[in-house]
């Protein structure tokens, strides 16, 4: 079996050092995804860029389609990274597990963007009329789609990751559902 190391700082390049320096004092530590990437010389500079671009969507809209994309794909490292950061958008814990089981019954946009995106993600894209009608219906709009397209490839990046190297979860462990 292979095993799958986290690299330190001293492992990776000079450039990714510097990542590291500014991910240790923006979030206090460098996350094992994170310092996973480093391990090529330019894909952490890369999936942060994809990751702070500028999105129609709220960062609460964004957790949502991480939470349900990680879910799906059966990521532990990102249903446990994103629990973390969608009760720091201000979701609460029964919340977070219903948008991780498809539904959010206390908000109808967030539920139907939710479903909209576990549609695209179940179905590769070829999502169902209606999903895309109440998604829509919802208040979204095209620009909007777009983003939630980009926020699902980026997860899936991280999902896909994760899943295929296995390193440890350095967040609280998400409850299984």
């Amino acid at each position: 079996m292979t095993n799958f190391t986290v690299p330190t700082r001293g492992e990776v390049s000079e450039n990714n050092q510097a990542i590291f320096d500014n991910l240790q004092k923006g979030l206090g530590f460098v996350p094992n995804l994170y310092a996973y990437y480093a391990k090529n010389e330019t894909a952490l500079g890369d999936y942060l860029a994809l990751q702070n671009r500028k999105s129609t969507l709220k960062a609460k809209e964004r957790e949502v389609i991480n939470l349900i994309t990680s879910q799906i794909n059966g990521c532990r490292y990102c249903q446990s990274a994103h629990t973390v950061l969608g009760k720091m958008n201000g979701f609460t814990d029964e919340q977070v597990i219903e948008l991780r089981k498809g539904s959010a019954s206390f908000d109808s946009k967030l539920d139907a963007l939710v479903k909209f995106t576990a549609s695209v993600v179940e179905n590769r894209g070829n999502t169902k009329e209606e999903s895309k009608e109440a998604f829509f219906a919802a208040g979204y709009t095209e620009a909007n789609l777009i983003d939630v397209v980009i926020v699902v490839g980026d997860k899936i990046i991280s999902n896909y990751i994760h899943n295929l190297t296995g390193f440890p979860i350095d967040f609280p462990i998400a409850p299984e559902l």
